[in-house]
């Protein structure tokens, strides 16, 4: 039996353990650094297999499967919280299979679905432990949502000079059972838009007293959108997703500040880079004009995320080594999703492949946007999921493919 052969049935054993494992973490799902029966289910599935693990503060862990034998170290990663979001009881079908148990907590987004999926390729790569060469880390990342655990991941896997990595990403606008590796930014780099008029309180029928920012703030808005649409680069997408504007509390009365938020998101990071700035000249200049100071969050100052870009050599190989395993027809291209992603984070420093996965089947109730109340997880596509993760896996590993 070849490698491809022996991965599939290996996955067809496994498969009513990754929907068992995806229905266990979807019951008990935790919000971001509070994943602790996450954790411990993880663990305890580590310690079944004899494996040894690092955890890493607060709840991510590394798992590691090390051959004996020299080889490559390659990191197969999935994100492991859930979402602040009261489930609704329904997919956009009907019942779901399984609800979440934690009243205002559920995996809205699918990371359920990629905890259970690596659990599975695990189990695989372990029964192949003797075929392969090199190391494996199975990597469970805690606060994925507010990328509140990368850095501490990331850090604790320097000491074993990871030469490849991987994850895989579900996805409702994908339809079921599909696969896509392809090179390039596959999810958008981020910037904070968060700023702040300072004006002067006074009382509504007195204007000339006070000093409005409400003005300012809309003033800047339009000022914004006729800079933003003339100053981007042609070709260049960002977007821009205003989403709050707060001032004041009373009618009769000027507030003292104005607040602006929302986002940009971007494939391109300097482009994203020159967002800011537009943002920042355009706010400086408005309130200026309105006798207004102007105050910029810290987060908005400090922080712009890159996209979360695939290695095209590592896109390339991964194209094909699921071509030989995957029905015809299951590796296709797909459009970069415009969410953000912390595993940008790990494609800077590792040359790896973020991949999607399709659940789209609304005839099934598959089908609703990530973060929504009716998103549900089509169990259909886990084991292609845990295929392709091995597949990847064992082309860095293995000695003799035939």
């Amino acid at each position: 039996m070849n490698l491809n052969e022996e991965i599939k049935k290996l996955a067809d054993e496994y498969e009513p353990y990754i929907i068992d494992c995806r229905r266990k973490v979807h019951t008990f799902a935790e919000v971001a650094m509070q994943e602790n029966k996450t954790h411990a289910f993880i663990l305890e599935e580590a310690k079944k297999l004899g494996l040894p693990y690092e955890e890493v503060p607060t709840t991510s862990i590394i798992v590691k499967m090390d051959t004996g034998r020299p080889g490559m170290v390659v990191a197969l990663r999935a994100d492991i919280d859930a979402l602040p979001l009261a489930e609704n009881p329904n997919n956009l079908a009907g019942p779901r299979t399984c609800v979440s148990e934690q009243g205002n907590t559920c995996h809205a987004c699918g990371h359920d679905a990629h905890t259970s999926m690596l659990l599975g390729a695990m189990q695989v790569l372990y029964r192949m432990k003797d075929q392969l060469n090199g190391t494996v880390l199975f990597c469970f990342e805690e606060g994925e949502e507010p990328n509140s655990g990368v850095e501490a991941l990331l850090k604790a896997l320097e000491k074993y000079h990871v030469d490849r990595c991987w994850a895989i990403h579900v996805y409702a606008e994908l339809e079921e059972g599909k696969m896509c590796v392809d090179p390039g930014p596959r999810m958008a780099g981020a910037a904070v838009i968060d700023v702040t008029f300072v004006g002067k309180s006074g009382h509504g029928s007195r204007p000339d007293l006070a000093v409005n920012p409400v003005f300012c703030g809309a003033n800047f808005l339009n000022n914004l959108s006729v800079a933003f649409c003339n100053q981007i680069t042609a070709g260049k997408t960002v977007t821009m997703g205003l989403t709050m504007f707060h001032a004041g509390d009373a009618g009769n009365v000027i507030p003292e500040t104005a607040q602006i938020q929302g986002t940009y998101r971007f494939f391109d990071l300097e482009e994203g880079r020159k967002a800011v700035r537009i943002t920042q000249q355009v706010a400086d200049h408005t309130a200026a004009m309105h006798n207004c100071k102007v105050e910029y969050s810290p987060k908005m100052l400090n922080f712009i995320g890159g996209p979360t870009v695939t290695d095209p050599a590592c896109a390339e190989v991964a194209d094909r080594v699921l071509n030989e395993i995957l029905p015809e027809g299951t590796v296709v291209h797909c459009e970069p999703w415009y969410a953000g992603e912390s595993f940008r984070l790990w494609l800077e420093k590792y040359p790896g492949v973020f991949a999607f996965l399709g659940i789209k089947n609304p005839e099934a109730g598959y089908g609703a946007a990530h973060h929504n109340d009716k998103f549900d997880l089509n169990e259909n596509v886990l084991k292609t999921g845990a295929i392709s993760t091995v597949r990847f896996a064992v082309e860095w590993l293995a000695g003799d493919q035939g």
